[in-house]
Formats: structure tokens, C-alpha cells, sequence
């Protein structure tokens, strides 16, 4: 499979994975929520890598780097996007987080010399309009929203500090895979086990805030059964699948490329809301759907 079709694949994962993450993460809070699915999915990662052997692949100089990783893109950025959707939605959020696809490109041209061009640039434009009409215009203006989608498109807290939340997610995320990309095109290095060295990375500083009972740490209710099913299920879904995947397309492609054929989700996510709400997205959402199709179905053919 190309990595272009690994970043699809891990952005369509981010878009179920989302829906599921709404109730866990506002039950919790975002560090307990980020705190019990990195704990799940480090778990998952470890048992694979067990399995096939592949934490042999690891080298001692690719985990300082695969643990700074972690820390940056997976402790920090994930704590902040669920921060960011706890106060303004998954669609707001969706957003500002959608920014990581500009900045890994910015920085994948300036600290690796990666070249954009021809049809390629044209459909990565695309799908960059496109993401940004879906999530700017997917709200239709109904009164007779169901309470549930009501209720993900309310403002909680100031915006000034929902917005700086979400776009430290999204740099936070383009930094995180900056710096996993050396490590991943440097040998064979198994996905999975690099997947679980940023997780395990993010895990202890989650724990180490938990064991000092700083007060952001503090879970806002217990866990229970179904809540722990629900993280079980996001964590496989977005993390142990969608975060490997985007480490194997890190291996074959460009870090601007990679970030924003995955940066689609809030596209994916469009019909799923739909579904999931009952409500229709608004006509300029669709068009936005359109236009990033149109651009990565250039950014296939011309690859």
C-alpha cells in the first residue's frame, strides 16, 4: 500500500475514532481521558511487538528521538486537542487541528529540502480548501438540531483559550512527526514498536502528573465499564492502527504530503456526523468534500 493510501486510511480511523471520543473525553477531562488510552493502547503496541519480534528493530539511537516524539506529539498534542474539543466541539476543533497539515509542510520544506509541485501541489491546495470549507460551513443553521449536536457546537469557556489549545495540538503534531521521520527512514524499524515507544514516552509523563496529583491530572468522574470499553475501542482505532500507519507513510513519503492527505478527516467525518446526529451539513460542506476529493484523487494519479 502507498503511503498515500496509509495517510487516507489513518485520517478515515482519526474520523471514527472522534465520534467515539466525545462522551469519554468530557466524562474524564482530557489528561485522565488521554492518561487511560495511552495506558490501553501502550499495552496493545507492547503485546504486538512482543509477538512478531519486532522491538528487536529498535536501536539505541532511534529511542531518544521516538521518546521525544511521544512526549511532543502524543502527550502534549493529543492532552490539547481533547482540551480543545472538550471546549469548543469536535468540529471547531477539527479546524484548528487541521492547521498540523500547513505547518508539516512548512517545516518538512525547510528542514528536509521536500518539493511540492506540478498536479501534486494543485490537489494538496485542494485538499486543503476543501478541509477548511467542510469544517468552516458543516453546521447547518437549524433550530431543530438535535440536542446532541447542539450540544458538541457550545462554546465552553473562553474561545481565546479553546483556539491556542487547538493549534498547539496541530504543531505539536507536525513537530512530533518531524522528528519521528529521521528514525523511520534511517533502517527497518518496526512501525509498531515506534509506536510504542512515543506511546509509552507520553504514558509515563501522563502518570508522573497523575502520581503528583496535579489538579488538570484529576479525572472529573470516575471511570467505568462502558467508558473504559468506549477508550479501548478510540485508542485501536486512532493510535495502535491510525498513528502506525502514519509512521509507515513518514517511512515512504513526504511529512508535507503525509499531513495533509491525513488532515481529511473532518471531510470523512462529514457523512459519519450526519448518521450519527441526523443532521444534513450544510451545502458549502459538501462543496468542500468535493474539492478535496478532486485533490487527492491528483494527488493519487499523479504519485
Amino acid at each position: 500500500m502507498g503511503y498515500e493510501w496509509l495517510a487516507l486510511a489513518a485520517a478515515s480511523l482519526w474520523a471514527v475514532a472522534a465520534l467515539i471520543s466525545v462522551k469519554p473525553a468530557r466524562h474524564l477531562g482530557a489528561f485522565a481521558y488521554s492518561r487511560w488510552r495511552m495506558f490501553l493502547v501502550s499495552l496493545m503496541l507492547a503485546s504486538a511487538s512482543l509477538v512478531t519480534g519486532g522491538w528487536q528493530t529498535l536501536t539505541e539511537s532511534a529511542l531518544p528521538l521516538l521518546a521525544l516524539s511521544g512526549l511532543i506529539g502524543i502527550f502534549v498534542g493529543d492532552t490539547a486537542l481533547f482540551a480543545c474539543m472538550n471546549r469548543l466541539g469536535p468540529r471547531r476543533s477539527g479546524l484548528l487541528f487541521s492547521c498540523h497539515a500547513l505547518f508539516s509542510a512548512l517545516l518538512g520544506l525547510w528542514l528536509f529540502g521536500e518539493q511540492l509541485g506540478g498536479w501534486r501541489l494543485v490537489g494538496a491546495l485542494l485538499v486543503l480548501a476543501g478541509v477548511m470549507l467542510a469544517i468552516l460551513f458543516g453546521r447547518r443553521g437549524n433550530a431543530q438540531q438535535p440536542q446532541q449536536h447542539n450540544e458538541w457546537e457550545q462554546v465552553r469557556g473562553h474561545l481565546a483559550v479553546g483556539i491556542a489549545l487547538g493549534l498547539t495540538a496541530a504543531l505539536c503534531q507536525s513537530l512530533g512527526a518531524i522528528i519521528a521521520k529521521p528514525v523511520m527512514m534511517a533502517g527497518d524499524v518496526d512501525a509498531v514498536s515506534a509506536s510504542g515507544i512515543r506511546m509509552g514516552s507520553a504514558l509515563l509523563a501522563h502518570c508522573a502528573l497523575r502520581v503528583l496529583r496535579v489538579p488538570l491530572a484529576m479525572p472529573h468522574h470516575p471511570i467505568n465499564r462502558q467508558v473504559l470499553g468506549m477508550i479501548g475501542i478510540n485508542g485501536f482505532l486512532a493510535m495502535a492502527l491510525g498513528m502506525t500507519f502514519i509512521l509507515v507513510a513518514l517511512r515512504q513519503g513526504d511529512v508535507g504530503m503525509v499531513a495533509i492527505l491525513s488532515s481529511t478527516t473532518p471531510v470523512i467525518l462529514l457523512p459519519l456526523l450526519w448518521w450519527h446526529s441526523g443532521m444534513r451539513p450544510a451545502l458549502p460542506a459538501w462543496a468542500g468534500a468535493l474539492l478535496a476529493t478532486l485533490g487527492t484523487a491528483l494527488v493519487l494519479g499523479a504519485g
